[in-house]
């Protein structure tokens, strides 16, 4: 599957999102080492805090499934500018996708692409069992 058919199914899986404070719906899509996509959308929340963004929905569920790598993340909105993942979700990332590709996308499908190390330098990341915190 190449990198368009990532950025298609995010752009589907935005028309899912529930945004009725932010009116900005946002889909993702992740593609895990083992070829399978997973999909999520943003879900607000009139609690702002548990508002879960569309980047985290897709990892999470893909992690549900068992998966434990991944090679794309893919973001589309309805903005006309590309949609870059949020700073939260660029830790989460960074956790769970740091050698991944990160298309960011705008509504017409177009993207630009970024190496998730990129988008989030000198990332924090602490090391279990330990008080270490790993650098880059």
């Amino acid at each position: 599957m190449d990198e368009k058919n990532l950025v298609d199914k995010a752009l589907q899986a935005r028309e899912n999102a529930y945004a009725p404070y932010s009116g900005f719906r946002v889909g993702a899509c992740v593609r895990a080492e083992s070829g399978k996509t997973y999909t999520g959308c943003n879900i607000e929340n009139t609690a702002f805090s548990a508002t879960c963004c569309a980047e985290r929905v897709a990892v999470y569920s893909a992690l549900a499934a068992g998966e434990k790598s991944f090679t794309h993340v893919a973001i589309a909105s309805d903005s006309a500018e590309p949609t870059f993942p949020c700073g939260t979700c660029r830790q989460v990332i960074m956790e769970f996708a740091p050698d991944a590709c990160v298309l960011c996308a705008n509504r017409e499908g177009e993207f630009v692409s970024y190496p998730a190390k990129q988008l989030l330098p000198h990332t924090f990341m602490y090391k279990a069992g330990t008080k270490e915190n790993i650098h880059e």
